[in-house]
């Protein structure tokens, strides 16, 4: 969790005490980095336990650990969730306040890699409608923006949360270029098609 943490901030989608991860231990504990702590300097000792309930077990656990237990909750198989504030990704849904999701038909990688990106409902950091938000797109999405404020990936396994946040902004900077450019054109609608059927026999896993 350290190490995601400072591979974030190298990567600018984390600043100050921005952002959170969590680990899920068994089907009751899990740890959770803590809050208000610039998560580029945080030691080992600094991560908080809280339980599914919410409870706090040890530490200061982050303020938007509900966003997280809904995913845990939502969704068996996930063992860790990443919540960054990666600029990209964050800037497609203030700019187009309409769009649904990320673009992903210009992108083989992004349908062969994570599917569709689906762009949440914003809400109020903290609050119960982060995580109730998310609820319709759960478990059959691994990685979100939050509009107007950040982006959310889960996985099986730590590296699987990690690189899904890192494709996703990755795949945000390529579409900005892209449209300051000339503007996004899309793959023909053929070959998308058998991207999805690809990935369908692929799996479910953010690659």
């Amino acid at each position: 969790m350290v190490e995601v943490c400072q591979r974030l901030h190298a990567k600018n989608m984390l600043a100050a005490a921005d952002g959170n991860v969590s680990y899920r231990v068994n089907d009751e504990q899990i740890y959770i980095t803590p809050t208000g702590i610039n998560k580029a300097f945080m030691k080992i000792s600094d991560i908080a336990i809280i339980d599914i309930k919410n409870r706090v077990l040890k530490g200061k656990p982050s303020g938007e650990r509900l966003m997280h237990l809904e995913v845990f909750k939502q969704c068996p198989r996930a063992k860790c969730v990443v919540h960054a504030h990666p600029p990209h990704a964050i800037a497609w849904s203030i700019a187009r306040p309409n769009l649904q999701e990320l673009p992903s038909d210009c992108l083989s990688e992004v349908i062969l890699a994570v599917g569709k990106i689906p762009i949440v409902a914003y809400a109020r950091p903290g609050t119960l409608e982060m995580g109730s938000h998310m609820q319709p797109f759960l478990p059959s999405h691994r990685v979100f923006i939050l509009a107007r404020h950040g982006a959310l990936s889960w996985g099986e396994d730590i590296n699987e949360a990690y690189n899904g946040m890192e494709r996703l902004e990755h795949s945000a900077q390529i579409l900005q270029i892209a449209h300051t450019l000339g503007g996004l054109t899309s793959l023909p609608e053929f070959e998308v098609n058998e991207l999805r059927r690809m990935r369908a026999n692929l799996g479910e896993k953010t690659l």
